[in-house]
């Protein structure tokens, strides 16, 4: 079981936030599931909490023992300074902004937790993880780790329609706009997902990792079934070979259809065979050949072939890794 701790921080005195209870919120909901119901992490969030030591206690202990994936979301001020940055807590005082990213990445870096995630929406945080010239701070990050932010170390961070605009696309993203074919959704798609929503005058996320392979934090149902996916060596022997279409694949072409049919009529067998295909152009693993659309492809006995992607996950298919 992987563990998520959620952190919405709104009270601040003399500098109230509108939108980081809404954050933890939202995204605690979302992660503790996937998109078939199944449990995904076990999440503790901490709304509104108060105490610097009470919130590095809690990440302390979210990044204790050896569970397959901890990952650490904070929603609220971030400040830096000379020193690097920090996510604020409501009791900071000049000289005690609160705690230190650098902390939390050392915290992470030391844990035998094998996947650990940190994600950061507040101004600044971009800082984490980032070496200083200045004092001559090597920084390191550890196996295993993977660090998403809503920043530039210099940036700050924006609100908008009752959630952060970082987070807010987070949200998105992992409700399936970041989901691969498979319906995986990784860190890496995550970023590559907010990174496309935001232009080069918006704030600018932040993509730091050190890993082996990407799991996925959360799954959603494929917009293709596996099964379909897996077929693609069954119909395409070879990366290179097309498969041959004649009118009998499509479903339309049926005497009992008010519809022009043009023999060999459709195959109850073939129309099944040619609907795995239509899904499975339907998200370019398949093109059809000298035609537009599948559907003259068939009629007009062409044929379709793999496109890149499709060989792609061909070749994953036929090593058996989905």
């Amino acid at each position: 079981m992987s563990k998520a701790l959620i952190v919405g921080i709104n009270n601040y005195p003399n500098n109230q936030l509108n939108c980081c209870i809404n954050d933890a919120t939202a995204l605690a909901s979302i992660i503790d599931t996937n998109g078939d119901g199944s449990p995904n992490f076990d999440v503790k969030t901490a709304l509104n909490v108060q105490k610097k030591g009470e919130l590095l206690g809690l990440i302390k202990k979210l990044f204790e023992g050896t569970t397959d994936t901890a990952l650490f979301y904070f929603s609220g001020h971030g400040y830096i300074n000379e020193l690097g940055g920090y996510i604020v807590t409501p009791d900071f005082t000049e000289n005690d902004w609160g705690i230190s990213m650098d902390d939390i990445l050392k915290i992470a870096n030391s844990s035998k937790i094998r996947n650990k995630i940190i994600i950061l929406d507040c101004c600044y945080s971009g800082a984490i993880g980032k070496p200083s010239i200045e004092s001559g701070y090597e920084c390191t990050i550890s196996e295993g780790v993977s660090i998403l932010t809503s920043s530039l170390d210099y940036e700050t961070s924006k609100e908008i329609n009752g959630h952060g605009v970082f987070t807010n696309l987070l949200l998105e993203g992992l409700k399936g706009g970041a989901a691969n074919i498979n319906g995986k959704i990784t860190p890496s798609s995550i970023y590559a997902y907010i990174d496309q929503a935001l232009g080069e005058w918006d704030q600018r996320p932040i993509f730091k990792t050190n890993v082996k392979e990407f799991n996925s934090i959360r799954e959603i149902e494929p917009q293709v079934p596996i099964s379909i996916i897996r077929n693609l060596t069954k119909y395409f022997k070879t990366p290179q070979e097309e498969f041959k279409l004649d009118p009998s694949f499509e479903y339309t072409n049926a005497i009992d259809i008010e519809h022009k049919v043009i023999e060999p009529y459709a195959d109850e067998k073939n129309v099944a065979i040619f609907k795995e295909l239509q899904k499975l152009a339907s998200v370019g693993l398949v093109v059809p050949v000298d035609e537009d659309h599948m559907y003259f492809a068939a009629m007009n006995s062409k044929s379709c072939k793999l496109t890149a992607l499709g060989y792609h996950y061909w070749r994953l298919v036929d090593k058996k890794q989905i």
